[in-house]
């Protein structure tokens, strides 16, 4: 006779779940997404480096997904806002036990996955500089259509900078900046994108996009 085997209780199907669920639990941290939040308004670019196209800017404080960094590199994959590119570690933080952590300064205690570039690499056409000083809130400045019209009619070599030109940040001395005619903020180009710098602090007060 054909033996029929018991078709397992709630109970017994409960107790699997919860098992189940306490073993995805203790899944190790790197094959599970880590969360990271832009500190401020940021380009999303199409590889690892300013070289390369902004596909999209994602805003200050928005929630994204982070693959993880280059070996070797501050840039690192990440999805945010609908896009999927690269950013830079320095403008991107994360949570680290209650308190926010900068991923470019505590990615080895965060064991942030290593990622690679699957496309060409494309080099800069200069030197890179790195921003010097860190990101710090800037009085929100709204310049003039005139400006952004005497900076098309004068346009200045790009500089490579190694990250972004993002508002806040201070440009390296080695930068020269240019006077816009009765205007109070300088301009240069950084990394394909004019900003105007205040000539005082030489922070980036805003970035033409």
């Amino acid at each position: 006779m054909k033996t029929l085997s018991p078709t397992p209780s709630k109970a017994v199907r409960l107790r699997a779940a919860l098992t189940a669920s306490a073993l995805l639990a203790v899944i190790p941290s790197a094959y599970a997404e880590m969360s990271a939040t832009t500190l401020t308004d940021l380009n999303v670019r199409a590889g690892p480096g300013p070289q390369y196209p902004a596909v999209g800017v994602a805003t200050r404080g928005s929630a994204a997904v982070l693959d993880g960094c280059m070996e070797g590199s501050n840039w690192c994959r990440i999805d945010v806002n609908g896009l999927r590119g690269w950013a830079y570690a320095r403008y991107l933080a994360t949570d680290m036990g209650g308190t926010t952590a900068v991923i470019q300064e505590r990615r080895t205690e965060l064991s942030v996955p290593t990622v690679t570039y699957e496309g060409e690499m494309v080099a800069a056409t200069s030197e890179p500089l790195e921003l010097v000083g860190p990101v710090e809130e800037v009085e929100a400045v709204t310049p003039p259509p005139t400006v952004r019209t005497y900076i098309t009619e004068n346009p200045v070599d790009t500089v490579y900078v190694d990250g972004e030109a993002v508002v806040g940040a201070t440009l390296p001395n080695t930068v020269s900046v240019q006077p816009i005619p009765d205007y109070e903020y300088q301009y240069v180009t950084i990394n394909g994108q004019p900003v105007l710098v205040d000539p005082g602090t030489r922070r980036v007060v805003y970035v033409y996009r």
